[in-house]
C-alpha cells in the first residue's frame, strides 16, 4: 500500500450492513509512501499510528467524494 499525506483510508467493515471506518493521513512514517500512517479519524477526531489491514484503501480526496 502506498500513500501521501492527505490521501484518505477507509477501512471497510467485516459486518454486514455496519459502516465503514473513514480517516485523514495526516503523516506518512513509512519509506516511500508505505505505512505506517499517522490518522486523523473523521468519526472521533483521535490522532492514531496505523498500519492497514486487506480491510483498507487508499482514496484521494476526489475519489472520497464519489465513494
Amino acid at each position: 500500500m502506498r500513500a501521501t499525506a492527505g490521501n484518505w483510508l477507509v477501512v471497510e467493515s467485516n459486518h454486514r450492513g455496519a459502516p465503514s471506518r473513514r480517516g485523514l493521513i495526516v503523516e506518512v512514517h513509512g519509506t516511500d509512501g508505505a505505512p505506517p500512517y499517522l490518522v486523523r479519524w473523521y468519526d472521533t477526531d483521535a490522532e492514531t499510528l496505523f498500519f492497514p489491514g486487506p480491510d483498507t484503501h487508499v482514496l484521494t480526496t476526489e475519489q472520497l467524494h464519489r465513494h
